[in-house]
Formats: C-alpha cells, structure tokens, sequence
C-alpha cells in the first residue's frame, strides 16, 4: 500500500490551527489521510532548520503558522530551497487585515491562547455548574459565585447553566420539606445565595407539563397545589433563615431571571 503523505506543522504557539486546516483538507481525499508530525513553539531559524531537514528526508508537506514575519519568510524561503512544498497559513490573513485595519499587527505568538482565557473560564463554570447540580456537590459550595435555592421546577438548573456560559459558578440546591437544608448552605455568605420562588398557580402547571411529558400520572402530589403551597412556605422560611435575596421567576425568561441574579449579587456585594 501507499504510504501517507507527512504533513509537518510548524507554530512559533500550539499549533493547533494548521492542525485542524489540515485534518479539514485530509478529509476531502477518500483515499486516505495524512500523517501529521507537530513542531509547536518554534521561535529561531535553526528550529525551523531542523523541522525541513526532517520534511525533506520524508519528502513531506509543510504547513506553517508563524507570527514574526522574519521567521515566517525565513520558513518559506528554506522550503523553496529545498524543494518542500509548503503552505503559509495564517501570513496572507494578517496582509489582508493590515490593509484594512489601521492599527499595526503585534507579532506576538500565542496571542489568541491569551484571548481565549475567557473561554476557558467559561468552560470551567460550566463544569463547575453540572457538577454542583441540583445539591449533588454540597463541599464545593464555599467556592461558587452564586448559590440558587429553591422547590422543585423553580428553574434553578437552567439559570445556573446559563450563568455559567456567562462564566460565573453557580450552584443550586432544592429544598424539600421531607428533607433538613443541608448545613452547607448556611456557611455560605447570604449576599451570594438566592433563593428562586413562583405562584402556586404556575408552579403547578409547570409540574404537570414536566409529569406528562415524562409519560407519569399529573394528579400526584407533585403538582398538587395544597402541597406546592406547603412547599413555598417551607422554602420561604429557609430564605429568612439564610437572609437571602429573593426573586420570583413567575412569567420571566431564564435570561431574564438570570440577569435579575446577577444583579442582585452585584448589588449586595457592593
């Protein structure tokens, strides 16, 4: 069989983006894919020197995402000599926006890395968020950006992941009368727990659309008003106990719910 071609990634960062260019050009060949050998953090002429003389030995490919223009024509210039095929990738981006952008590029590899941090913070809230969903992690509470209380179906998982994607850690815990709070949320400082509440009436019709979807029986306890009434008292208790903020979410988004949660921490953390 015919060997597959090498494809040698050359990144003065990760290099990850000539990476994926390559895997996504790969893809359009039914014959086969590539091999891909990564070189990240190339940052000297001699480093690139040692990436061709392995390229040409396996009369491969090289593909380069290399920010100081000296390096990235130094790459270029190497592989003509030698007779490599090569692929700038990210040099004709940055020509194109110099012409219609009027500030200068800074030339500093792993800049997008940088900028991404926020991404990653996102990410790790979001992790945080599912983790701490619906009570299940009480130890990690202490290091939540925000505590959401309440009964059941009162929107606490959907607010707390939609904080989450907008990088804050969000808990939430239910309260059920059968059931102690746990202790966990009283150590928790009162400015960053919020407690989640809604009309009886709604509350209801939210619960027997969640049973029927489910395939169950809606004339249960669970959507009984008599018992979702007992159930907002008993939360309404925990709230003065902890003396939280309370929202309620009857008739709002969770957008807009969050939003309303965010405020309130902001607020009384001032």
């Amino acid at each position: 069989m015919k060997e597959s071609p090498t494809v040698f990634v050359l990144s003065d960062s990760l290099g990850e983006t000539a990476e994926l260019v390559v895997k996504a050009a790969a893809a359009q060949f039914n014959a086969g894919g590539v091999n891909i050998r990564k070189f990240g953090f190339i940052q000297s002429r001699s480093a690139v020197d040692k990436v061709l003389r392995e390229a040409n030995d396996k009369h491969g490919i090289l593909v380069y995402t290399l920010v100081k223009p000296e390096l990235r024509e130094y790459a270029r210039e190497q592989a003509a000599l030698s007779g490599i095929a090569s692929v700038d990738i990210l040099g004709p981006m940055l020509e194109a926006l110099t012409v219609v952008n009027p500030s200068e590029p800074r030339f500093e590899p792993g800049l997008m890395h940088r900028l991404d941090a926020d991404y990653f913070k996102r990410v790790e809230a979001v992790e945080f968020a599912v983790k701490c969903d619906d009570g299940k992690d009480l130890l990690s509470l202490p290091f939540a950006d925000v505590v959401i209380i309440g009964v059941s179906r009162t929107s606490k998982t959907p607010v707390s992941l939609y904080l989450a994607q907008r990088a804050y850690k969000a808990a939430n815990v239910p309260l059920v009368p059968e059931l102690p709070p746990p202790p966990e949320i009283f150590k928790v400082p009162a400015q960053k727990v919020v407690g989640l509440s809604l009309s009886p009436e709604k509350l209801a019709k939210v619960r027997k659309q969640r049973l029927r979807s489910m395939g169950m029986d809606e004339n249960t306890s669970y959507a009984d008003l008599g018992r979702i009434l007992a159930e907002l008292e008993y939360a309404e208790k925990i709230f003065r106990q902890i003396g939280c903020s309370i929202i309620d979410v009857t008739d709002k988004a969770v957008e807009e719910t969050a939003l309303n949660v965010l405020e309130t921490i902001e607020r009384r953390s001032t």
